[in-house]
């Protein structure tokens, strides 16, 4: 990103050369309340790519300001994903970290007169604020004495009060057109469990009240947030300007990047569903937009990366088709993997002129635009396997592979004929009786005649018996009510030779990560095949 410009950039090359920071510092500031999505890619790459760009540092700091859904089962998976994209935080901190002293702002606020301690239910809040056409009402609670709201707040943090029965507000603008800003709640009861401090604390603060917060005890500089949060930034200001912090970080909002694939299923609580009603077996899972079921399909942190740059970073959300995705996994993986044979959906090939004890050693490379790879060893016997979308009975005007009489090359191999075919009861082929033409061996300069297309093959005696996952959108028409019953499909197929590399290509199928020694899951598709 160091060689990129984008709009953040610009401001941080400005504020160093003006002065106003010595050294960029950003955070990515997760909740621990649910498994990291490609969404929050975004975030992660550009926090900390803005940092490494300045030679600054990014903290990982964890918003658990809200026990009612953190867990160390996802503090520990954020972790592991931040680490897995290539990230190492300068430091990892909790909000959490800061509940003294932000009790302790929040005590100056009611001192300063202004914030108080408010009776009404969160009903009642909801009903004095007003909306965007009408003007918010003072809440009956506004004007109590300084000397009683500090009394009332500490037993608030003592545990005299139920949850939902009392809260501490802010004293700003009941009749600001942003909302906003008319009295926002400060501090809440909440009798749960902290997953670090447990039961220590009985209050806690609210977002828009922490963060800033947090973000001048770390001394961030730029506290990037996404466009949601624009709205916020006048109270985030608000808290920074009347809390006698010593540093004042900026706020800025860039867009969302969404995948139009994915668009439905970006939500943290939707995902829970899925996962919590066995649609899907975890959060692993290859159709999920998460970035451990990115990483179980196979993609990689950098096809990520290039994926997250080259689709830029604006201060509007932004819709990307998923193709763009796709192709930035090809073309991170297309010089480094192995281009082996494989037959998806087999049907059994028999070269009638071939001599039954007869196995013929196929050398090829491993990858034409890659040759360090080194070359594969297979062989050529009279017992194949080709995939049954390679052949019909009778072609098409513009079929290019095999039928009846028609020639074809089985690649890197002949020329072969098909002749004949055989039938089940349900008059469904299942098997193709071929004969070759010896001259033809690939390499060997034949040039008289053009066969009809290349095909891929592999040989019975030189295959792996496997099982291909392929998958398609989880969802349908982008509704969530229209779950995708054809999501994952299961092929059992064959691999030539055997099954020991991680990643590799199928000629003329797609890409494939191995789960097992005999599963295989579908990463991308070929863009195209010949």
């Amino acid at each position: 990103m160091s060689e990129i410009s984008n709009f953040i950039k610009t401001i941080m090359e400005k504020d160093l050369k003006e002065n106003k920071v010595t050294k960029i510092v950003t955070r990515f500031p997760p909740e621990p309340n649910a498994y990291l999505h490609i969404g929050h890619a975004r975030a992660i790459i550009t926090n900390f790519e803005l940092a490494k760009c300045f030679k600054g540092k990014c903290n990982l700091r964890f918003d658990d300001t809200n026990p009612t859904k953190e867990d160390e089962e996802y503090v520990d998976a954020i972790i592991e994903d931040i680490r897995w994209l290539g990230y190492e935080p300068d430091k990892i901190l909790f909000g959490s970290d800061y509940f003294e002293e932000t009790f302790e702002k929040a005590i100056l606020l009611i001192k300063k007169g202004l914030a108080y301690v408010c009776n009404l239910t969160q009903e009642e809040v909801n009903l004095y604020r007003g909306s965007l056409d009408t003007k918010g009402k003072d809440s009956p609670f506004r004007s109590r004495p300084i000397e009683e709201n500090l009394k009332l707040f500490i037993e608030m943090s003592k545990g005299k009060f139920k949850e939902g029965e009392i809260t501490l507000r802010a004293k700003i603008d009941m009749s600001s057109p942003n909302i906003n800003l008319r009295d926002p709640i400060l501090y809440r009861v909440l009798y749960t469990s902290h997953h670090r401090h447990k039961n220590k604390w009985c209050i806690y603060p609210m977002y828009d009240f922490a963060h800033p917060l947090q973000d001048s005890f770390e001394k961030i500089t730029h506290s990037l947030c996404s466009l949601e949060y624009v709205d916020h930034k006048v109270l985030y200001d608000w808290v920074i300007n009347n809390t006698n912090v010593d540093h004042y970080p900026t706020q800025i909002e860039f867009g969302r990047l969404n995948i139009n694939e994915y668009a439905p299923l970006m939500s943290k609580r939707y995902l829970k569903s899925l996962v919590d009603n066995k649609i899907v077996d975890s959060y692993d899972d290859p159709r999920l937009p998460t970035l451990r079921g990115l990483k179980n399909r196979g993609y990689t942190p950098k096809a990520i990366y290039n994926f997250v740059v080259e689709s830029g970073l604006s201060r509007i959300n932004s819709q990307v088709d998923i193709s763009s995705l796709h192709q930035a996994i090809r073309e991170d993986i297309k010089l480094v993997t192995p281009r082996l044979m494989g037959v998806i959906n087999p049907l059994k090939l028999t070269i009638r002129n071939y001599p039954e004890d007869k196995i013929e050693e196929i050398k090829f490379f491993k990858n034409p635009e890659n040759e360090d790879l080194g070359f594969f060893n297979t062989v050529f016997s009279k017992h194949l396997y080709i995939d049954k979308e390679d052949f019909i009975v009778e072609a098409y005007k513009g079929y290019k592979r095999l039928s009846l009489n028609a020639e074809v090359r089985l690649m890197h191999a002949y020329f072969v004929r098909a002749v004949e075919c055989v039938y089940d009861e349900n008059n469904n082929v299942i098997e193709v009786l071929c004969e070759y033409d010896i001259n033809t061996k690939s390499g060997s300069g034949f040039n008289d005649r053009k066969p009809q297309g290349t095909i891929s093959w592999v040989s019975c005696h030189d295959c792996s018996e496997v099982i291909f996952n392929h998958f398609e959108s989880l969802v349908l028409n982008n509704d969530r009510n229209l779950i995708n019953k054809n999501s994952l499909t299961k092929y059992k197929g064959f691999i030539m030779g055997k099954t020991y590399f991680d990643c590799f290509q199928i000629i003329r199928k797609g890409y494939y990560k191995k789960v097992d020694e005999k599963q295989f899951n579908q990463i991308v598709s070929l863009k195209s095949s010949f």
